[in-house]
């Protein structure tokens, strides 16, 4: 027996973790809110997460707040800006639709987007480029106002109705019929028809109405922009 064999195996060094940045403990907590839901993000259970201690996060982060603000910019950071070199419908239609993929997986940040106070720079970029797009359109300061507004009410609105919804396609059937055989053709021929006629049929999805719906918002503000002119 040798005599390092003897002695047995070295022990091993703990690995090393790397300290925790804005964009790690961001991503952290992002990825346990897409998993658990916002009210299940604590300092600790970030923390834990993460693998390090409580206190040593707060050597990064001040509290809960600032850890919002990171994860809102990280969200604006994956959402497409638009391209200026595009005529502005196309630009905007563009980026609208990667809000909507983005949103889509992380639903829990739609309450979010507009509501910190320290807006960070992904965020404060995003919005300046939609406003540079607007503008580019001839609107006017009050008309940009109303479409920012309108459009990502929109869009907003329609990620939290598409993430609630029982049924999405016409894959849902099932659930689609168990509600129809509840209804009375009395009371609720509409939407017995609606069911029949849309909801159940083949090829049907919810959100095929993204799209139709962004397009009369901007063909609306286009004819706005132009009756201005």
């Amino acid at each position: 027996m040798t005599q390092a064999s003897s002695r047995g195996a070295a022990p091993r060094s703990p690995r090393s973790r790397a300290k925790p940045t804005r964009e790690s403990i961001a991503a952290a907590a992002i990825a346990l809110a897409d998993r658990e839901g916002l009210e299940a993000l604590t300092i600790r259970a970030l923390a834990t997460r993460m693998g390090v201690g409580p206190m040593t996060l707060y050597h990064y982060v001040e509290g809960k707040d600032q850890v919002l603000d990171a994860m809102v910019d990280t969200v604006f950071a994956q959402i497409d800006l638009p391209d200026l070199a595009l005529p502005w419908q196309e630009a905007i239609r563009a980026r609208c639709r990667s809000a909507r993929a983005v949103l889509t997986r992380h639903p829990w940040s739609v309450p979010l987007l507009e509501s910190r106070r320290q807006p960070g720079p992904a965020t404060l970029r995003h919005h300046d480029a939609m406003l540079a797009c607007f503008f580019s359109a001839g609107m006017p300061t009050a008309l940009t106002a109303h479409a920012y507004a309108v459009i990502d009410s929109y869009v907003y609105g329609f990620v939290i109705q598409e993430a609630h919804l029982p049924v999405q396609s016409a894959d849902d059937a099932e659930i689609t019929g168990d509600i129809a055989a509840h209804l009375d053709p009395a009371q609720f021929p509409h939407l017995l028809r609606f069911a029949r006629e849309h909801a159940m049929r083949p090829g049907y999805a919810f959100g095929d109405s993204f799209d139709y719906g962004l397009d009369l918002l901007l063909d609306g503000f286009a004819t706005a922009a132009a009756s201005r002119d």
